[in-house]
């Protein structure tokens, strides 16, 4: 199938400023009028409460440019359904969660596995600033600045074998702290996969804070794994294992719902939920949408890891 390049830059990059800027303004106060129907809270400060911090992280050229969405709105505005399924209580719930100590257990197809601190995670591996567009299957979006580093790095590390086709990631299962996991919602604990290429490319990462400070709870504390071109729901979040497998993984959503949720999960706004189009999404903070970028806009990096696949069919 040929796939065709997205463009290079998104729509509200090309406005006329002054035009844009007036309609930002005029945005600003329509929000102000409906009280949160969108969480545009851009008024609030871009930094984070007193929580610890992490080592020094460098810049990343994988980093968009684009205005990053409020802290607030990025740690009150969530999907984790270990704790809910609304998109506000994970804020709240949680907070219990115990993410110190914590450690990742990689092990299956590789010669050196482990288990690893997050601690020693973190320093094993330099920390990269990685500002990501993020985009969820319900059609809102974000831009997110991660901290994090490339998957790569481990993977090299454990040194995978020939029989390391896929890679397993596995989230904590703890239904005394995580309270949706209580419920049959989904099959727990939940179970996410990458084929190795995928998790060799250098734009996934797994990430450890965001905005300079360590990992909240609610945005998947104290590690989770981010796949800017895919949807959000394939950036597993508490992860306690990663395994190296030949056969691909029964993830979670492939698991409960299979015709909605493939397991490549590639943002393709001509692939439609049966319950509403990805054609468009609406930025966290903005009031009118905008058009779905195939891949996230990050065709131009990833494409080639499909050429020759039906993505209707592999969706």
């Amino acid at each position: 199938m040929l796939i065709s390049k997205p463009p290079d830059i998104p729509p509200s990059e090309i406005t006329d400023e002054a035009v844009y800027n007036g309609r930002r303004r005029f945005l600003a106060a329509a929000s102000a009028a409906t009280a949160g129907l969108f969480l545009n809270r851009v008024s609030a400060a871009d930094l984070p409460p007193d929580l610890p911090g992490l080592p020094p992280a460098r810049p990343s050229p994988f980093s968009t440019h684009e205005r990053k969405t409020p802290y607030r709105d990025i740690t009150n505005y969530n999907n984790f359904y270990e704790f809910a399924t609304d998109k506000y209580s994970p804020a709240t719930l949680a907070a219990s969660l115990t993410t110190r100590p914590w450690t990742v257990t990689v092990d299956g197809a590789v010669r050196r596995p482990g288990t690893y601190g997050i601690e020693e995670l973190i320093r094993m591996n330099p920390l990269e600033d990685r500002i990501y567009r993020h985009r969820c299957v319900e059609g809102w979006s974000m831009v997110i600045p991660w901290v994090g580093f490339p998957l790569n790095r481990l993977i090299r590390q454990v040194e995978p074998t020939g029989n390391a086709r896929f890679v397993k990631f596995v989230t904590l299962y703890d239904p005394r702290e995580m309270p949706g996991q209580r419920s049959d919602i989904l099959h727990w604990p939940y179970v996410e996969g990458l084929r190795i290429d995928e998790a060799m490319h250098p734009l996934t990462i797994l990430a450890v804070g965001l905005y300079g400070r360590v990992l909240p709870n609610q945005d998947g504390a104290p590690v989770r794994l981010v796949v800017p071109w895919k949807y959000g729901f394939k950036s597993i979040k508490s992860i306690v294992r990663i395994s190296f497998v030949e056969k691909q993984p029964l993830t979670t959503w492939v698991r409960a719902v299979p015709s909605e949720y493939g397991f490549y999960s590639n943002v393709n706004p001509r692939d439609d939920h049966t319950l509403w189009s990805q054609a468009r999404e609406r930025r966290i903070g903005d009031f009118f949408k905008r058009p779905t970028l195939l891949f996230n806009g990050y065709g131009e990096q990833v494409a080639q890891m499909y050429r020759g696949m039906d993505l209707d069919k592999y969706f």
